[in-house]
């Protein structure tokens, strides 16, 4: 008789029992059919509330109901709003398991398996307030949130005013753990930054290009940006005063680097604002005196370091020197700071085109031009010279990584999809380089 299906009051040896149901059943259920009810109220205000976009807050505004006045204060206080609606939640859905609980052991006979019956209890009230108090009415309002927002929102003012003491300790208490016990002293890092910003799609407006420079900011070293040796304007210390006025006026700058025999050995800084009240003077002149003393960092520097030396210094200008003691160029507080808000053009500046396109698949670059540019010319996004141009930053310098020596003129250059011939250069550098892609390139870029 011990495994027989029996009712608990009939027969006590019975494993498992049904007793017939009474008035405190039937009560019982429709309790918990109402708890069910109000549960899915709670989760799918939760959803719907915090699912209302800027076009739904602003059609409640202009509705101007008194619903949609108690919608707005809610948004208004969303902290409040949410330990209300989870306060409301957790005691309904624990009204329901303890109901639960007294409804099984009416109906019921687990006495002598007890784990049986706590597994059955708990699987059933799990899965009953899963489906019916939380996945249906977060679906219903999920398509629904405007609407259901409405409707709940005088039951919800209610709960307000009978739970704000209990939200009101919810809400302070989790914001002194937040704000004084648990505070995290991290911030978003750059390279999530950068992450974010190559998910973006389309051009850039200039915010999102100087945000763009700045996460780029501190990881690029003043050999990137410098000015190289080859294309700085300076001066020989033995220059008579007179060639170093005309120098000063055909070159535009206001800081000249002077030096000793080569350009290796630079002894100061000429500013042009010290020279102009000597201009009358002549040609013997020791402008020599007015040289003020240079300021000298590696080519590893990062620019973001150099441009904290430069305020604190006052200086707009630094000698960049490499691992030897050479010069090899210069920086400029304009060339730090063109990184982040991008091109800097003043009433000095020429506006020399970097490259001419001769037809559709043939331009003349200038061997300076950045390699970052270059790219922008023939719309390339990934480097196709990655694995070959090694630390040059400019086309010049990825024509001698690929050679190996200056070429001379006329030579020719194959790399993939592309033909270098050079155009111009000297013994010291590649000034002129024609650039030809394969017309395929271009058919199986419009595919």
């Amino acid at each position: 008789m011990g495994s027989e299906l029996s009712f608990p009051h009939v027969l006590s040896s019975g494993a498992v029992g049904l007793s017939a149901p009474g008035i405190k059943v039937i009560s019982g259920f429709i309790i918990l059919i109402i708890l069910l009810m109000l549960s899915a109220c709670m989760s799918g205000s939760e959803v719907a509330l915090f699912s209302l976009g800027p076009q739904d807050i602003k059609k409640m505004k202009s509705a101007k109901s008194r619903r949609s006045s108690i919608i707005l204060n809610f948004l208004n206080k969303p902290e409040e709003l949410l330990s209300t609606i989870l306060v409301a939640n957790n005691l309904i859905n624990v009204g329901i398991v303890i109901l639960s609980a007294f409804l099984s052991g009416m109906l019921f006979d687990f006495s002598e398996h007890p784990l049986a019956g706590f597994l059955i209890e708990v699987v059933a009230i799990t899965f009953m307030i899963l489906l019916f108090g939380e996945i249906l009415p977060k679906v219903y309002a999920t398509r629904n949130h405007y609407s259901f927002s409405l409707f709940m929102a005088y039951p919800l003012l209610v709960l307000w005013k009978i739970l704000r003491p209990a939200t009101l300790i919810l809400t302070s208490t989790t914001r002194f753990l937040k704000e004084k016990k648990f505070r995290k002293r991290h911030s978003i890092s750059m390279e999530d930054i950068s992450d974010a910003l190559e998910l973006t799609s389309g051009k850039l407006d200039e915010e999102e290009k100087i945000l763009k420079g700045i996460v780029k900011f501190g990881n690029i070293n003043v050999s990137a940006i410098m000015c190289p040796r080859v294309d700085v304007t300076a001066l020989d210390i033995k220059t008579g005063f007179s060639e170093v006025i005309r120098i000063i006026n055909e070159s535009g700058f206001s800081r000249i680097p002077v030096y000793s025999g080569t350009f290796d050995n630079v002894t100061g800084i000429l500013y042009a604002k010290d020279v102009l009240p000597y201009s009358g003077y002549p040609d013997s002149f020791k402008w020599q005196s007015l040289l003020r003393p240079p300021y000298f960092v590696p080519e590893t520097k990062k620019i973001d370091e150099l441009l904290k030396e430069f305020q604190l210094k006052k200086i707009h200008m630094a000698i960049v020197i490499d691992e030897y003691g050479g010069t090899s160029g210069i920086v400029t507080l304009e060339d730090i700071l063109e990184e982040i808000v991008g091109e800097i053009t003043d009433e000095s500046d020429e506006t020399v085109p970097l490259y001419k396109k001769v037809d559709d698949h043939t331009y003349i670059f200038e061997g300076k031009i950045l390699l970052n540019d270059f790219y922008k010319v023939f719309e390339i996004e990934d480097d196709p010279f990655s694995e070959i141009r090694g630390d040059s930053e400019t086309l010049a310098g990825l024509i001698l990584e690929m050679t190996g020596e200056i070429p001379p003129k006329n030579k020719e250059i194959h790399y993939g999809k592309f033909t270098f011939i050079v155009e111009a250069s000297d013994k010291r550098r590649i000034k002129e380089i024609r650039v030809i892609l394969k017309k395929d390139y271009f058919e199986k870029k419009k595919d």
